[in-house]
């Protein structure tokens, strides 16, 4: 093990998968974090609260050049730049008192993983690794990937081909991500997850953006969405087991999660809607990011958005009472597509055809609400292939293909779950309580809607049940639901049509995979 860094050049104090509580130690003592009453740890990320969309880098190689999906907000690197950079980075580590370093596994499964060793001059990044990724059960090897980790250090305008002073930077030849100029540790986390989809597909395996749970009878539920969808709230839900609540691989043997915790969002966490998250997010070990904090009390206020609406609790799968403690499950009986309609159209559950799931699973469809970004004065559509496409390296197409194939092989059921607005759109609407959708949840999961009648939406082709327990008709119908049925009708329309204006993007893979799928006539 020190033989790497020796041979690497650091003289360092090298820290080297130490435990959690020497990260809080270090992180406290740097002056960088500090203890909520709770026992969490507390620290701010400075100008990133999120991801730098538009600072993520692939090395241009004969690799990637034709298996990368270039389209995807990718900037492209040359080998010359990327070294120039990893020279620089390691050059400056090597200044640093202290390097913090952890050495973890990717992946549950026992032969699809990945080494991710993590090599920082930040504390609380390595407890992080901890918590996101897995205790490594072996050797790290050459086909691990290495993670140099340097937030404070700005790249110089231009020197590596780069627009902005932050980077995240990966090589799939040299087995090396770098981040610099962004102390955001989601970061770390999807540079590694984006590796784990760039490189299951070569063995048929299907990597997922998706929450994962399984029932007390053994099935598992899959739950694909977009941020504020529900995706880890329902895969979070009282009497199932979680398997993990972001990132996941399905093969021939099941589905196995990437990580070894979760990263979840903590704007408006309470104990009363969602208590494993708040109890998991509330102890000592975890790490809470960009909160609002009272110093005086060592109280945390999750209802304030004074630093960002995307304040983060990470912490282990071990902080969740019901958890599978393989991280692995069974083949999916049921997929859960979510979306947040904030236009109000569509219905709260339909069942997806085959064809009709690549579809919805290549279109990633959710709404951006009024007021979550700049400039957005009204809900506008959002489109995210794959449900996670900033993560997504290859084209959809390989991934819309290999879903395909696993729904065809193991009769798996797919369903279109609307967790937005109903009765009308955001603003005149109301959104589904999260009680209607677990119910709706729980009744497919327990095979309720088996024997039920089902309708066809004229407009969307949606097949959607007729009688959901404890549900009003009319709020299963999205038409009915409405005041003011030709509104309803305008603005389902031209959702639809939103919908085939984003698939013509994908056109060639839509009329070799999909033509005659029933949606909306496309113009």
């Amino acid at each position: 093990m020190a033989n790497f860094y020796t041979q690497a050049g650091f003289t360092n104090n090298l820290h080297i998968n130490n435990s959690p509580s020497f990260y809080i130690q270090r992180t406290i003592e740097n002056g960088t974090g500090k203890l909520t009453k709770d026992g969490s740890l507390v620290v701010t990320t400075g100008k990133h609260t999120g991801r730098s969309a538009n600072d993520r880098y692939i090395v241009f190689s004969e690799t990637t050049e034709n298996t990368v999906w270039w389209d995807n907000n990718l900037n492209k690197m040359s080998s010359e730049e990327f070294t120039g950079l990893k020279n620089d980075v390691l050059e400056e580590l090597k200044t640093k008192k202290d390097l913090y370093i952890t050495e973890r596994l990717v992946g549950a499964c026992s032969t699809h993983n990945i080494g991710a060793r993590l090599i920082s001059s930040s504390p609380h990044h390595a407890l992080f690794t901890y918590h996101l990724f897995r205790d490594s059960h072996r050797e790290m090897t050459e086909k691990d990937f290495t993670i140099l980790h340097l937030p404070e250090f700005n790249a110089p305008i231009k020197k590596y081909g780069n627009e902005r002073e932050t980077i995240v930077a990966t090589c799939f030849d040299t087995k090396t991500t770098i981040i610099v100029g962004t102390f955001y540790a989601g970061e770390i986390k999807k540079s590694m997850f984006s590796v784990m989809n760039y490189d299951l597909t070569e063995d048929n395996v299907l990597p997922m953006h998706t929450g994962a749970a399984e029932l007390p009878n053994g099935s598992s539920s899959l739950f694909f969405g977009l941020s504020g969808t529900g995706k880890t709230t329902l895969s979070t839900d009282e009497g199932t087991l979680l398997i993990g609540d972001d990132e996941h691989g399905l093969s021939d043997k099941g589905v196995f999660n990437f990580e070894g915790g979760c990263y979840a969002k903590t704007y408006e966490l309470s104990f009363e809607k969602e208590p494993e998250i708040y109890k998991a997010s509330n102890q000592f070990g975890a790490l809470l990011e960009n909160v609002t904090f009272d110093e005086a009390t060592g109280r945390v206020d999750f209802n304030s958005k004074e630093i960002t609406e995307n304040g983060r609790a990470s912490y282990p799968l071990s902080f969740i009472d019901e958890r599978k403690e393989s991280s692995t499950g069974s083949i999916p009986k049921n997929i859960f597509f979510l979306t947040a309609d904030a236009f109000g159209v569509l219905p709260p559950v339909s069942k997806l055809d085959t064809e009709q799931a690549m579809f919805y699973f290549v279109l990633g469809y959710t709404a951006k609400l009024a007021g979550t970004e700049i400039g957005i004065k009204e809900p506008q559509a959002t489109f995210s292939p794959c449900f996670g496409a900033p993560f997504m390296l290859r084209h959809p197409e390989v991934y819309a293909k290999l879903l395909g194939e696993y729904i065809k092989k193991y009769d798996i059921n797919v369903w279109l779950v609307n967790t937005g607005w109903t009765k009308g759109p955001y603003g005149t609407g109301e959104r589904f309580p999260l009680k209607t959708t677990r119910n709706i949840i729980r009744a497919i999961q327990n095979n309720e809607l088996e024997t039920v009648p089902f309708e066809k939406d004229p407009i969307f082709g949606l097949s959607s049940p007729l009688e959901v327990r404890d549900i009003p008709q009319n709020q299963l119908n999205a038409l009915q639901s409405w005041d003011n049925q030709s509104a309803y009708i305008e603005q389902a329309q031209n959702l639809a049509t939103s919908f085939h204006k984003q698939m013509k993007k994908f056109e060639t893979f839509y009329q070799t995979n999909l033509e005659g799928t029933p949606i909306f006539a496309r113009d």
